[in-house]
């Protein structure tokens, strides 16, 4: 085991932090599958509307890549398909009847550790949680046909209010295991699980078996998983690495040893704007409305309602559903306040990275916050400063990098490593930006211009 200490970064300490403890949400008679989150695929469907599905069961598969499908997250009656812009499949609509699975190869711990690497894909391929292993570069779902040099577990998440695993494993250790047993089978490389030295972690982490367990601290974005890959393995432009987060291999571990798609998973929900005493984890059946189950627990102001973390989450529409890749979300209080002259004013309550203000000469970085969505500014001109490279702990220097991006210049931008990052690594960045650039939509539309390029 080896330790990092990762020096870049900023945390902000947010008054909303969910407790440590489970409950269970309200179930709901109805569940939806929203296609896009699967990335840019072409969508065929296998149902039609009034077709009767079992828990498991594929609605729709890629119509490039046939293997790559998206199952029901419960049994019951199809009711709806809604199409969008060119007979885009926008979402799926099921009423929730009774509990019939699609039947899946149920292994025991032994049998996974035997299973081959075409029988334990052809498990996550046709139950569709292949989706919840994603290939580097890109950040896209895994390619079956790709062969990963290695497999990072990311068992740490140092945005603010992101779900603990420590906290999800409780009762769950075999499936864990049975999940690290699993990716041994899909990359002649290394397995790593990389875990957040600052904490206790449970003995299932620490002790894990079959995997190379290292640790990291130090302020965000010291858990995001490229950093844990640029310390253990770097990689070139040509690598190929498979992530996974430790909280969906929980959900592949379940599907392996008891041979069924899980209907539930287990959600962080913190921020301001939750109401004291529901700031928890909740036990959600995936495809469930939010408004179904999130409202009563938020206070009675304007809200949003983020799918991650502040920094790199995106806002939920109000018709939206637990999805199939949601680990949890963050709530906080619209905040539209415009203040007259506000940038000539001592800054006495305004959180910010510059000194500026007089609030991080007072000891405003370690004091509780409670922020609204109010950005306190508008998008200026870009000025080269090398303020990003403070918060970025990669190799990156992120000025260039985004330049290059914006100039459409994309062999620079993989000169520059762009490759080796995701979009939310640039998101601590984006939140220090004095000049409010979206480095996170910049970089993303870069990755995306290139994967359609090609490398």
């Amino acid at each position: 085991m080896a330790s990092f200490t990762i020096r870049k970064g900023l945390n902000i300490r947010l008054v909303g932090a969910p407790e440590p403890e489970i409950a269970d949400a309200p179930e709901s008679t109805a569940v939806a599958v929203i296609p896009p989150e699967f990335g840019p695929i072409k969508v065929r469907l296998d149902v039609q509307e009034g077709a009767r599905v079992r828990r498991g069961q594929a609605l729709f598969h890629d119509k490039k890549n046939p293997a790559m499908r998206g199952t029901a997250p419960a049994a019951g009656v199809v009711t709806s398909i809604q199409l969008g812009p060119r007979r885009v499949v926008e979402r799926i609509t099921i009423q929730v009847e009774g509990d019939d699975v699609e039947p899946y190869p149920r292994l025991d711990p032994a049998a996974v550790r035997k299973a081959d690497r075409a029988e334990i894909l052809d498990v996550l391929l046709k139950s569709g949680l292949i989706q919840l292993i994603r290939q580097r570069p890109f950040g896209r779902a895994a390619n079956p046909e790709a062969t990963p040099k290695s497999i990072f577990v990311n068992g740490m998440a140092t945005g603010p209010y992101q779900p603990d695993i420590n906290v999800m494993i409780k009762g769950r250790e075999t499936a864990f295991q049975a999940g690290i047993d699993a990716l041994t089978k899909l990359t002649p490389g290394k397995v790593f699980l990389c875990l957040d030295g600052a904490r206790q972690n449970a003995a299932a982490l620490t002790d894990v078996k079959n995997a190379e367990v290292h640790t990291f601290e130090g302020p965000h974005p010291s858990g995001n998983t490229s950093v844990h890959i640029s310390r253990l393995d770097p990689m070139k432009p040509t690598d190929v690495i498979w992530t996974v987060k430790a909280v969906d291999l929980l959900q592949i571990g379940h599907l392996l040893l008891n041979g069924e798609v899980p209907s539930h998973r287990i959600v962080s929900l913190g921020g301001p704007a939750v109401q004291e005493g529901r700031r928890k984890y909740y036990r959600v059946r995936i495809g469930q409305p939010l408004k179904t189950w999130l409202d009563p627990h938020l206070i009675k102001v304007e809200t949003r309602v983020i799918r991650g973390d502040i920094f790199s989450g995106e806002k939920v529409a109000a018709d939206d559903v637990v999805r199939l890749l949601d680990n949890g979300y963050t709530v906080l209080a619209e905040d539209r306040t415009r203040h007259l002259l506000g940038w000539a004013m001592p800054g006495f309550s305004y959180f910010s990275v510059s000194r500026a203000f007089l609030s991080p000469w007072l000891g405003g970085l370690k004091r509780e916050w409670a922020l609204g969505t109010n950005q306190h500014g508008e998008l200026r001109p870009m000025v080269l400063t090398g303020l990003y490279d403070k918060y970025m702990p990669l190799n990156i220097m992120v000025d260039y990098v985004v330049r290059a991006v914006l100039a459409n210049d994309t062999e620079e931008a993989i000169k520059l490593g762009i490759l080796e990052t995701l979009p939310e690594d640039y998101a601590v960045c984006a939140f220090a930006c004095p000049s409010k650039m979206d480095l996170v939509g910049i970089i993303r539309k870069g990755l995306e211009d290139i994967e359609k390029e090609g490398i």
